[in-house]
């Protein structure tokens, strides 16, 4: 249904101001609630909607706000930093989505609503502002994408149909993460009924000797970023990484991130979704999200990959396509470096890489024994194994694009190839080299990669060498073959 308003009735050369009407602002209230998404943390993709939204438009600040009962939540903030929320009344933003269309204010000191409000009035001297409304399927609106300006200005029409193509944007990253937030807990559910039929069924399996449990992981979400907005600063390691697509017209399957978890632990991830394009985007984003997700129930790396299975079986987004993913989860250690419990489902192996007495390199392949393609068979098993990195030592992921790569000789690369390589490196070895010493290498191909790369690195720094609060992390993307190494 749509926001119903009226007009309260205007001073002489006052335009109306639209009052909500109170049985369809509380079914808007109810939809936001619904989505679930005030005062959650702050998400890549709708940070970069506030940042494109900024430079399509030539403004300092571009925001994604959702609209709550007294306040206006800030879900990105791009150039307003250090503010979470506002006041409703007055406010923009409030009245914005009383609108059907998208409100556009070119002097805010002329307009005799606006000129009172805070954002105008106050330091930070808006005059100029635009906001298109972020509307759900039945009609409510949640919130709205703004643009403002500290000097007046007009836009096109072609303007605000773009500013409501963000909007657009915005309110499909809410309903996936709807979606997503729903089959988790319908999972969580499912597992609660289960775990109570077992265990009644283990009470009459005491008197009748029978009994009957299954659990089975599913997980859901689907958002169209790909790659984390920056790699975090984890204490005590050091974190690099490189993506690059095989061409520039295509967007890239493969995938990683790392991300805090409860206390002092950390999870990482880096997969590839067979295929290229629109759709594998689709996949690729929502294995993305249902790792982050998942980790955050249940961090347990083989519940985690089983999560994903079942959602790649199960969400019509997914198709029929399947991805490997290897999982990762750090927890420090008192005597310094992480422990880390690494799964792994159809993916190439990890490599545990540390230098060893004589100076050489020591390289062992990270490969836990039956972990099979995610989203290929619903009853696929998954395995993890658990090891230590300590200082000096490196753990290294990648993608099928950098094994897959062809030398002058014209055969690929190989897990024995890599292997090479990396006993060839020289001490001592650190996330970064290894990401750069890799460039280098594809680099050197005559042909480069033909298929996308993802790399992903982590090492612990000797002591020493570690800064307060962590090793800043690298990374290099580059959309083609053209690009290749750009920072």
């Amino acid at each position: 249904m749509m926001q119903q308003a009226s007009a309260t009735d205007p001073a002489p050369g006052r335009r109306p101001e639209l009052v909500p009407d109170p049985d369809a602002e509380a079914a808007r209230i109810a939809a936001v609630r619904r989505y679930d998404i005030l005062d959650t943390p702050p998400d890549g993709a709708f940070d970069r909607v506030a940042a494109m939204a900024a430079r399509l438009f030539d403004v300092p600040v571009a925001t994604v706000t959702i609209v709550d009962t007294d306040r206006i939540w800030f879900k990105a903030a791009h150039g307003l930093e250090g503010v979470a929320e506002i006041g409703r009344d007055p406010g923009l933003c409030g009245s914005a989505i009383l609108r059907d269309d998208t409100m556009v204010i070119p002097d805010t000191l002329k307009d005799p609503v606006a000129a009172d409000n805070p954002l105008v009035a106050g330091e930070m001297g808006v005059r100029f502002y635009a906001a298109a409304p972020i509307v759900t399927p039945d009609g409510h609106k949640l919130g709205t994408v703004n643009v403002l300006d500290t000097r007046p200005r007009s836009i096109t029409e072609e303007d605000t149909a773009t500013l409501a193509d963000l909007a657009a944007i915005v309110l499909d990253e809410m309903e996936l993460r709807l979606s997503a937030l729903r089959a988790l807990r319908d999972e969580q559910a499912r597992r609660e009924a289960e775990r109570r039929h077992a265990e009644a069924e283990r009470a009459a399996r005491e008197k009748a000797e029978q009994d009957k449990a299954a659990i089975a992981a599913f997980a859901s979400t689907l958002q169209r970023t790909l790659l984390p907005p920056a790699l975090p600063v984890v204490p005590g390691l050091e974190l690099a990484c490189h993506y690059r697509t095989a061409s520039a017209h295509d967007v890239g399957g493969d995938f990683y991130d790392v991300f805090p978890l409860d206390g002092d632990r950390w999870a990482f991830f880096l997969g590839d979704v067979c295929g290229k394009g629109p759709e594998a985007a689709t996949v690729t984003a929502l294995a993305r999200h249902t790792l982050r997700t998942a980790a955050q129930i249940n961090a347990d790396p083989v519940t985690v990959l089983s999560s994903l299975n079942t959602m790649l079986l199960t969400d019509v987004t997914a198709g029929r396509r399947f991805c490997t993913v290897v999982f990762g989860l750090l927890e420090p250690r008192e005597e310094g470096g992480f422990t880390v419990t690494l799964a792994a489902g159809g993916h190439p192996p990890a490599y545990h890489v540390r230098p060893d007495d004589s100076g050489a390199v020591w390289v062992r392949a990270v490969r836990p024994k039956g972990g099979m393609l995610v989203g290929a068979f619903s009853q696929a098993p998954f395995a993890q194994t658990t090891f230590s990195l300590t200082a000096g030592e490196s753990l290294f992921l990648y993608t099928d694009g950098l094994t897959e790569a062809r030398t002058t000789e014209g055969a690929m690369l190989g897990e024995d190839g890599l292997t090479g390589f990396l006993h060839q490196r020289t001490a001592p070895v650190t996330a970064a080299s290894l990401v750069e010493d890799s460039i280098t290498l594809l680099a050197s191909l005559p042909d480069g990669a033909g298929d996308d790369v993802a790399l992903l690195a982590l090492s612990v720094p000797h002591p020493h060498a570690t800064p307060d609060g962590g090793v800043a992390a690298t990374a290099h993307t580059a959309a083609a073959p053209e690009h290749f190494g750009q920072e």
